[in-house]
């Protein structure tokens, strides 16, 4: 089953008195830049409300006691550039840097405020699902430099560099990413498909423009949990689909879709909450939409298909796939067993294994073809379509498909 999963920052620059203005989302981080060519022999001094917070004298960085600073400041000990880590409102003020030497000295002030906002929270998604990091920046276009970063890695995992014209996204040193990557263009936002749980971890982007002396700094922690199993129901009982979200967030935006067609809607800006009878009726009385935690209960269930779900913010968005399989009213949910992949299924009934194939109307062709590859055992008719196969090839198939 798949799913298909962010940070804000609204950076502005002006000139004026107080030289260059910066507005930071608050959890995100800025790095304030020099933009020194420093010979070795520089003392640099950053100051916050004209207190001291850090120092660079011959290469080596030191950090001042203050309270409010504790474990957030990171200073470039080659270039002085401050990095403020997970910025919040009481780091709002004015930042001036130093410098002096022999040869020169210079300052430079900048005005940092934060803006309110959720912060930065993990993101949460499984095994074949894909997900969307949003950066969120009005106006990205004006911004020359995107690079995406994954854990300690240095090299970019992807890159937006407008003047000099690139565009890429890479593989990962050891091939993780390869095939995964897709990088918009327009907005700078990174989308990883079919997850797997090697592709949990830390994600950051920094956003730069070559006009301005700042970069902002957005950090993911992406969480990968194993895949969920499809879900099995009774013919005419009830099933609910879980988000696993406990409270849905306020600029969530939520679809529901049973093949390709929208079933359930929130927006929860809008205080909108929709359920849809579906084009030919089928779903008429039968849905109810949690306004709490976004989850959908499918009552008197009769038909095994493929449900969508799409949960979108400024942050992430995700795509996860649930696949309910209806068993007939000659089976329990609690006698099927094994089942490991969307559209194979193995069932016990009376100490015999028989092998049930699932079709779908898209794959029945396919299935019918490949059919004939398999040396005949017994057979199990579905409606117009009669697969015959054995156990142990159908057992060997379900974990090709599922590796």
């Amino acid at each position: 089953m798949k799913r298909a999963l962010t940070l804000f920052l609204f950076p502005l620059f002006a000139s004026g008195v107080f030289g260059e203005s910066v507005s930071v989302m608050e959890g995100d981080s800025v790095t304030l830049h020099t933009d020194a060519e420093l010979q070795g022999d520089e003392e640099i001094v950053w100051r916050f409300n004209m207190t001291r917070i850090a120092k660079v004298i011959r290469n080596n960085a030191t950090y001042d006691a203050v309270v409010r600073f504790r474990d957030r400041l990171q200073l470039d000990n080659q270039t002085g550039d401050l990095k403020i880590k997970k910025f919040r409102v009481p780091h709002s003020g004015l930042y001036k840097f130093e410098i002096t030497s022999p040869r020169v000295s210079s300052d430079k002030t900048f005005s940092v405020s934060a803006v309110s906002g959720t912060g930065v929270k993990p993101v949460s998604v499984m095994v074949g699902d894909s997900v969307t990091l949003h950066i969120n920046v009005p106006d990205i276009q004006r911004y020359d430099v995107i690079l995406w970063r994954f854990g300690q890695q240095k090299s970019p995992l992807a890159e937006i560099n407008r003047k000099a014209g690139i565009f890429n996204t890479s593989d990962g040193p050891d091939g993780r990413f390869r095939h995964r990557l897709l990088l918009d263009s327009q907005t700078g936002s990174l989308t990883i498909e079919s997850i797997g749980t090697k592709h949990s971890g830390l994600y950051e982007v920094d956003i730069s423009n070559s006009s301005s002396r700042y970069t902002t700094h957005k950090t993911f922690n992406l969480t990968v949990s194993d895949a969920v199993k499809p879900v099995l129901v009774k013919k005419g009982y009830s099933v609910t689909l879980q988000i696993n979200v406990t409270e849905i967030q306020k600029d969530d935006q939520i679809l529901w879709m049973f093949e390709d067609i929208v079933i359930a809607e929130i927006d929860e800006a809008a205080k909108l909450f929709y359920i849809y009878d579906g084009p030919d009726g089928r779903f008429r009385d039968r849905l109810k939409l949690d306004n709490q935690t976004g989850s959908l209960t499918i009552t008197n269930t009769c038909t095994t298909g493929l449900y969508e779900q799409k949960i979108s913010s400024r942050r992430h968005a995700i795509k996860r796939r649930f696949t309910v399989i209806v068993t007939g009213s000659g089976l329990s949910a609690a006698a099927v067993t094994g089942i490991g992949v969307v559209d194979l299924l193995l069932v016990s009934a009376a100490g015999v294994l028989v092998a049930l194939v699932i079709h779908y109307r898209r794959k029945i062709s396919e299935l019918e073809r490949r059919s004939g590859k398999y040396h005949t055992h017994s057979s199990y008719n579905m409606g117009k379509t009669k697969s015959l196969v054995t156990v142990k090839t159908i057992t060997d198939e379900v974990q090709k498909r599922m590796y």
